[in-house]
């Protein structure tokens, strides 16, 4: 069972990356995955989630309006895009996975995947 987290780079202020979570292992059909990210100094943080249960989503107050979560179950695959990208979204971003639905909190999600570095800069 893995979950593999991948997309991140390097890009200029203002631009944008697609982030992808891919299951192997087992499907994520049922399961709900949460993005998180964490800065150097910086308690990790829920990004964004999706649920399988309701398809109910969560963005945390910083990325609304910026960052999009979605879910492709024929490809095994939770995508996260981010727009308009800040300095400050720049942190190491880990995807994880639960049953059903989401939550907010780490502790809460089962499986990690190993994280993908993103970093916002001129």
């Amino acid at each position: 069972v893995q979950l593999q987290a991948s997309g991140g780079g390097l890009v200029q202020p203002g631009g944008s990356l697609r982030l992808a979570c891919t299951a192997s292992g087992f499907t994520l059909d049922d399961y709900a995955i949460g993005w998180f990210r964490q800065a150097p100094g910086k308690e990790r943080e829920a990004v964004s989630c999706i649920s399988s249960a309701d398809g109910r989503t969560y963005y945390g107050d910083s990325v609304k309006g910026r960052f999009t979560i979605s879910r492709d179950n024929a490809k095994n695959t939770v995508y996260l895009q981010m727009n308009s990208l800040k300095p400050e979204d720049t942190a190491v971003y880990f995807c994880a996975a639960r049953l059903y639905y989401l939550s907010t909190m780490a502790t809460a999600y089962y499986y990690w995947g190993q994280g993908t570095q993103v970093t916002i800069s001129s």
